[in-house]
């Protein structure tokens, strides 16, 4: 049995002040590329994780991530089986892709799946601990599309704190819309890694929040006037425009702020070169660009800016979510 499932951009937090009663919530994109592919089979002995692609430098960490998803599982199942683990494809974690979040999500809902279990994505999140500040990785990964989640009351969440030291429930899906699929999007990742996690992703929560509350709603001004009425008239002018003024406010500022100069450098580079949106996803370093243009051209161009060991690739959004085999 294997289930398939792809990354995600994280376009924004919208309220890290709270001031309502409500924080967090999010605005991100699923995308068709890159993608996660993981096999699950009961193994006699113990269980055992194996991978088809070992470039990564992450490796023990991925291992670790699916042994805890399929631990949580199996005592919340009241079940000691073992597996084998095949990961046959995956992309990089800590680089602004959600990965961390599939790997967990598609490791809980395989575990269920062969022992006969049907939960649904939201039950598995809270069983596997994701999904406590953002969203966007577990709605996509159950429906993709372009997600707005709600974020969490104060009274059970009480605390800005990263969806990696939350443990609180996923928040609610507000809306999901079809991301037009002509649109195309371009993925930069430069060959560096300056992502956030861990302790120092705690630590920038605690010290920048609360975030100005004229912000917030000018983040909630933009998405709702501006965001979502353009991906339902196809209007990438508006769309790539609330995307740009969403990049530069809020706490978005905040993680722009905290990276390279050359992630802006790069983000610059799109827009001055006919992208007509651009930004960064999550923490970064991964940046993006949003055109209906043709972007083969813009990636050689890239190329050469960034260098042979970046990563860059033309992909667009996915209007489904997680596929079980």
């Amino acid at each position: 049995m294997e289930i398939e499932t792809s990354a995600r951009l994280h376009l924004s937090l919208i309220d890290l002040n709270g001031s309502e009663g409500r924080i967090d919530g999010g605005i991100g994109i699923t995308l068709k590329n890159p993608s996660l592919i993981l096999e699950c089979d009961f193994n006699d002995s113990q269980t055992e994780i194996l991978f088809e692609d070992t470039r990564y430098s992450y490796v023990d960490e991925y291992k670790s991530k699916i042994l805890t998803a399929c631990n949580n599982m199996q005592e919340y199942l009241g079940i000691n089986n073992s597996y084998r683990f095949r990961v046959k494809k995956i992309y990089p974690i800590h680089h602004g892709l959600g990965l961390g979040t599939q790997l967990l999500l598609s490791t809980g809902q395989l575990v269920a799946k062969i022992n006969g279990v049907d939960l649904d994505v939201f039950e598995i999140a809270k069983i596997v601990q994701r999904g406590g500040t953002s969203g966007i990785g577990v709605h996509s990964f159950n429906h993709g599309g372009l997600i707005i989640d709600g974020g969490h009351k104060k009274n059970i969440k009480k605390d800005f704190l990263p969806s990696s030291a939350s443990h609180v429930a996923p928040p609610p899906l507000l809306v999901r819309y079809d991301f037009p699929e002509d649109w195309n999007i371009l993925i930069a990742t430069p060959n560096f890694n300056q992502g956030v996690s861990g302790s120092r992703e705690v630590n920038i929560f605690q010290e920048y929040s609360p975030i100005n509350l004229h912000d917030v709603e000018r983040i909630c001004y933009i998405t709702l006037m501006k965001l979502m009425p353009a991906v339902l008239e196809k209007d990438i002018v508006s769309f790539s425009d609330a995307i740009n003024k969403i990049q530069t406010i809020g706490f978005k500022k905040i993680e722009r702020n905290l990276q390279s100069q050359k992630v802006n450098n790069i983000i610059e580079y799109m827009l001055d070169n006919g992208i007509e949106g651009a930004g960064m996803s999550s923490f970064g370093p991964t940046c993006f660009g949003i055109t209906d243009t043709n972007v083969k051209s813009m990636k050689k161009d890239l190329q050469d800016l960034m260098g042979n060991d970046s990563f860059i690739k033309i992909t667009n959004g996915k209007n489904e979510g997680s596929k079980i085999r």
